[in-house]
């Protein structure tokens, strides 16, 4: 028997794709304290697909730096609630989350799929620190 919906949530810490759909997959991600700030030690870019950031509730704070071969100038955008923020292909970025927020992220399927489309780049204590203070203001 074909259901005519099909209900999925993901309440636990981290991230975890929830709905698979041809080339598409959606995913929660919660607050794991991985992803507090003053734990963040990668940025990661992913060369052939968008990734899109919905927050759901709490405070999620995304961090771009730029295309180039390395992460560049570190800008920081704090998320609204049930706006879609769209990180184009190329773009390096990070996250932090606080306790109780959850994020909706709409991904290719091969987003994260191995080195080919997503590197990732250990990231420098100055980075860190230029990260940590876009975070405090």
């Amino acid at each position: 028997m074909i259901m005519d919906i099909e209900v999925s949530e993901y309440l636990d810490e981290g991230y975890k794709p929830i709905v698979h759909f041809e080339h598409w997959k959606v995913a929660i991600l919660n607050y794991i304290d991985e992803l507090e700030v003053e734990n963040i030690d990668n940025m990661q870019k992913h060369l052939y697909t968008d990734e899109v950031f919905v927050l759901l509730q709490g405070d999620f704070t995304l961090f771009t730096a730029g295309t180039g071969d390395e992460p560049g100038k570190v800008t920081a955008t704090h998320l609204e609630p049930l706006k879609a923020y769209t990180v184009k292909k190329g773009v390096w970025h990070t996250h932090t989350l606080e306790k109780n927020t959850s994020c909706l992220i709409v991904e290719n399927e091969e987003t994260n799929d191995g080195w080919e489309n997503s590197p990732k780049l250990k990231i420098s204590r100055e980075k860190r620190d230029e990260i940590i203070k876009l975070y405090r203001g």
